[in-house]
C-alpha cells in the first residue's frame, strides 16, 4: 500500500487465564495515556508495541507468513513484468530517477499505530503513467528494499525483515494490473476514472492483504487495523491528484515527473517534527505510568489491605468498562481511577485505618476526607493525572445524592467514578477486615442490589452483577 507500511509490529492482543494482582496492575499502566490534547490511547499503544518489536527479530511465525507473502508477490510480478503488453519505453535514466524518488519518499513516515503513513502515492501514480504498467510492482519492490539500505547497514533492522519489505510492495500489484488491463491509459482529463478504478483495487486489495498477513502473522484481528488503515488511505486520496498532475505535465515535458520532489522535502520537516511530538508524548505517557506506580506502591507500603485492594478493583473496573462499552480513554481513566481512588488515605492517620473497630463520627469524618487529600496530591502532577484526581474525589458520591464529599447525585457524578465507587464497595465486602469477615457472595450480591438506585448507579450495578 502506498501510505501505510507494514512493520510486523503490531503486539497481539492479551489472552485470557488467571492473572497475579501485580501483574493486574503492571497490564494496566502499560497503556500510555493520552497527552494533553485528544488521542487515541490504543494507537498509542500499538506505536509503542511497534518502537519496542521494530529492532526485534521476526519470530517463526511472522517470519514464514511475510516470506509467503513476499514469494506470492514475486510469483506474480514478475511474469507480469516480462509477458505484460506495453507501448511505453521510458529512458532508463528516467526509470532510476523515479525508483530513487520512491525510494526517498518510503523514508518520509508518519506513524500510525501499528505501521507508518508514508506519501509514496506521490511518485507512484507518475509510475504508473510513465513505466510500462507491468513493470511498476517489481520497481516498487526495489525502490522500497533501497529505501532500507541504511537501517540494514547501521543495524537498525534485522536482515530477516528484507520479506517484510518486498511483501510490502504488494499494494502495487492492484493498480498495476487496471492499467494493464487498460492498455495503459494516457494522463488525459478525459481518463481521470482510469485512475480512481486503480486507486479503488488498491485500497480494496490492500486492506484484504494487510487484514490476512496480520491474523497470520500475529493474530491481529482486522478491527484493529481499520483506523490506521483508512487514515492512511486518506493520504493516498489527497496525494493521488498532485501525482496525477505532475504525469500530467510530463506529457509537455517528461522531468516534470520530478515536480512532487520539492513537496517531499516539505513532507519530511513535517514527518520530523510529528515524530519529536509523539516522542514527546510517550516520555510523558512513561513519566504518568511512573509515577501512577509510585503512589500505587507507597499505599500498598503504608497499608497492605489498601493496596491489595486497589488493584483488585482495577481489575472489576477493567472488565465493567469492557462490559458498557466505554471508548479507550475512558477505560484508561476508569483504571487509573481504581488504582489510586484510595491514595489519599496516605494522609490519614494509621490509627484510623487499621482500628479493628467501628469508626467513631469524628474519625468517619477524617476518614471521608481520603477522597479530597487523593485529589489534592494528584492535581499538582497535572495532565492525566490531574484528570484522575477529580475523578478520585467523586468515588464515594452516592447516586441518591447521599455522598461525599461535595453531594453529588445521578448524572453529575462521572459515570468512571460511579463504576469505581460499585466495584470497590463490592471488593470491600468480599474481603476481610480487622472489625468484621468477608461476605458471602450471596450476601454482597443482596447488598450491591440492595443500594441500587440507591448508593449505586443502577446501570453500573446490573453490569457489575452480570461480570461477576
Amino acid at each position: 500500500m502506498a501510505a501505510w507500511s507494514h512493520r510486523g509490529e503490531v503486539e497481539p492482543p492479551e489472552g485470557g487465564g488467571s492473572t497475579s494482582l501485580r501483574a493486574v496492575k503492571l497490564r494496566v499502566l502499560r497503556r500510555p495515556e493520552p497527552p494533553p490534547h485528544d488521542s487515541d490511547p490504543v494507537a498509542e499503544e500499538l506505536v509503542e508495541a511497534s518502537r519496542a518489536r521494530q529492532a526485534s527479530p521476526l519470530s517463526l511465525r511472522e517470519h514464514r507468513t511475510h516470506t509467503t507473502l513476499a514469494l506470492l508477490f514475486l510469483a506474480v510480478a514478475f511474469p507480469l513484468a516480462v509477458y505484460a503488453p506495453t507501448h511505453r519505453h521510458p529512458s532508463l535514466l528516467v526509470t532510476l530517477l523515479l525508483v530513487g524518488s520512491f525510494a526517498v519518499a518510503c523514508r518520509i513516515d508518519f506513524e500510525v499505530g501499528a505501521g507508518v503513513a508514508v506519501p509514496t502515492e506521490l511518485i507512484l501514480v507518475p509510475m504508473l503513467y510513465t513505466l510500462p504498467a507491468g513493470q511498476v510492482p517489481l520497481a516498487v519492490a526495489a525502490a522500497t528494499v533501497l529505501a532500507q539500505v541504511p537501517d540494514y547497514v547501521r543495524g537498525r533492522t534485522s536482515p530477516r525483515r528484507l520479506a517484510v519489505t518486498i511483501g510490502n510492495a504488494s499494494y502495487s500489484l492492484g493498480p498495476a494490473l487496471v492499467f494493464v488491463a487498460l492498455s495503459e491509459p494516457a494522463p488525459v482529463p478525459g481518463m481521470w476514472w482510469a485512475l480512481a478504478a486503480a486507486l479503488a483495487v488498491q485500497f480494496a486489495a490492500d486492506a484484504a492483504i494487510s487484514s490476512a498477513r496480520e491474523w497470520f502473522a500475529l493474530r491481529v484481528h482486522p478491527a484493529v487495523l481499520l483506523r490506521p488503515l483508512l487514515w492512511a488511505f486518506g493520504v493516498d486520496l489527497l496525494l493521488a491528484p498532485i501525482g496525477l498532475a505532475a504525469a500530467l505535465a510530463a506529457t509537455v515535458t517528461e522531468w516534470a515527473l520530478f515536480l512532487p520532489l520539492p513537496l517531499l522535502g516539505l513532507l519530511r520537516v513535517f514527518s520530523r517534527e510529528h515524530g519529536g511530538r509523539l516522542d514527546n508524548a510517550l516520555e510523558l505517557s512513561a513519566a504518568y505510568r511512573g509515577t501512577a506506580l509510585l503512589l500505587g506502591d507507597l499505599v500498598e507500603a503504608d497499608d497492605a489491605y489498601t493496596g491489595t485492594h486497589s488493584r483488585q478493583v482495577v481489575a472489576l473496573v477493567s472488565a465493567v468498562c469492557e462490559r458498557m462499552g466505554l471508548d479507550a480513554r475512558s477505560t484508561q481513566l476508569a483504571e487509573f481511577t481504581a488504582l489510586l481512588h484510595d491514595v489519599g488515605k496516605i494522609r490519614i492517620p494509621a490509627s484510623i485505618i487499621q482500628k479493628p473497630a467501628a469508626l467513631t463520627g469524628e474519625e468517619r469524618a477524617i476518614m471521608n476526607t481520603h477522597t479530597i487529600e487523593g485529589e489534592r496530591m494528584l492535581r499538582p502532577v497535572g495532565g492525566l493525572l490531574a484528570e484522575v484526581g477529580a475523578l478520585v474525589r467523586s468515588t464515594h458520591e452516592r447516586w441518591d445524592g447521599g455522598g461525599y464529599p461535595d453531594g453529588l447525585a445521578g448524572e453529575a457524578i462521572p459515570l468512571v467514578s460511579r463504576i469505581v465507587c460499585c466495584c470497590d464497595a463490592l471488593d470491600a465486602m468480599r474481603s476481610d477486615r480487622p472489625y468484621r469477615p468477608a461476605l458471602t457472595a450471596e450476601h454482597a450480591r443482596a447488598e450491591l442490589e440492595a443500594g441500587r438506585g440507591g448508593q449505586f448507579d443502577p446501570a453500573v450495578v446490573d453490569t457489575l452483577l452480570d461480570v461477576i
